[in-house]
């Protein structure tokens, strides 16, 4: 009993989505810029690779799982000398820098799995950037992708309270489940999003909107509506050097979609050495978020974050794990 009403939970959230906001978390946006703005692919001058997993509330059946990975690559413009002054055999190996001052093209591509209740969404998308140079310490880019996404109703998660076992209440009819059932339950839409990114090694300042084109482009036989919606991101951030060792970067993610509320991330990020960093932030209304990584050599990389959950389903949630590692080709 307990799983089926936690699963009835779960749709009725998902609905709520729908109408909320109706793509993935990353509670590392710092760190996977990509993820969130177009225009910041191939900032950096080597080809990154990375791939992330995130499994929110954890402990509840069908709790939202997010799988994600995504490529950025830098054409043109002049690779950055290595500096052996940056690394010793005892030393660490510091973060990368990003590449400014020089007219660069990004090329890249991200690919995600979505699930959350009864609803999952699988999308595809190509990526591509034109850097333009503000000044010697900075850039400015703009960026667009454009991929398809799949959107399927999963009839066996959902349970509405008239199927429940022991259910002996007036006979109720469930319009929205209905219409999931009825019009087929797959629909591919063509996504599209831009970007702008502002940025320098200390800074950066972006702006990018998702899912432009809503419904308006569909493939295949599927008809049910799952009411595609335009996505507005905001991010910015600012590093501070605290001594030769340390630096903190506080920086700021907002999420818009119509007709939901403003929601935001506020981030404080410390780095030692350039090399190990940690971190904590707030999501208004959502969770408070712990976050570490580093710099395991010159190619791998890896970050955790663990979100403990502050709103309603705290009861209920083991709180969110999300475990991202990466490959930096040509450093």
């Amino acid at each position: 009993m307990i799983r089926l009403l936690g699963v009835t939970i779960l749709f009725c959230s998902a609905i709520f989505v729908s109408f909320a906001q109706q793509l993935p978390q990353y509670s590392q946006y710092q760190r996977n810029t990509v993820m969130v703005n177009p225009g910041a692919v191939g900032a950096y001058d080597f080809t990154d690779i990375t791939l992330g997993g995130r499994y929110q509330w954890s402990g509840f059946d069908y709790s939202p799982r997010t799988a994600y990975a995504y490529v950025s690559a830098k054409i043109g413009g002049t690779k950055q000398r290595y500096n052996p002054s940056l690394r010793t055999s005892q030393g660490p190996v510091r973060n990368p820098q990003v590449g400014v001052g020089k007219l660069k093209h990004g090329v890249g591509g991200q690919v995600y799995l979505d699930e959350y209740g009864a609803f999952r969404k699988i999308s595809f998308a190509g990526i591509y950037a034109i850097h333009l140079p503000v000044s010697r310490t900075s850039n400015i880019s703009m960026g667009v992708k454009a991929g398809i996404s799949n959107n399927q109703f999963l009839q066996e998660r959902a349970t509405v309270l008239t199927q429940m076992t022991g259910y002996n209440g007036v006979a109720m009819n469930d319009d929205t489940y209905n219409s999931f059932i009825a019009n087929q339950s797959s629909k591919n839409n063509m996504d599209l999003g831009i970007g702008m990114y502002y940025y320098s090694s200390n800074y950066f300042v972006g702006i990018s909107a998702d899912q432009l084109t809503r419904d308006m482009v569909t493939f295949g036989s599927g008809t049910a509506n799952f009411d595609e919606q335009m996505h507005f991101q905001a991010t910015a951030g600012y590093k501070f050097k605290l001594t030769n060792e340390w630096t903190i970067q506080p920086s700021v993610l907002f999420k818009y979609m119509s007709p939901a509320p403003l929601s935001f991330d506020g981030t404080i990020q410390m780095e030692y050495k350039e090399w190990m960093w940690f971190g904590l932030s707030y999501r208004n209304q959502d969770a408070v978020i712990a976050m570490l990584g580093m710099n395991i050599n010159n190619t791998f990389k890896f970050g955790y974050s663990y979100d403990l959950t502050t709103s309603g389903l705290n009861s209920v949630s083991n709180g969110t794990h999300e475990l991202v590692l990466g490959i930096m080709l040509g450093r």
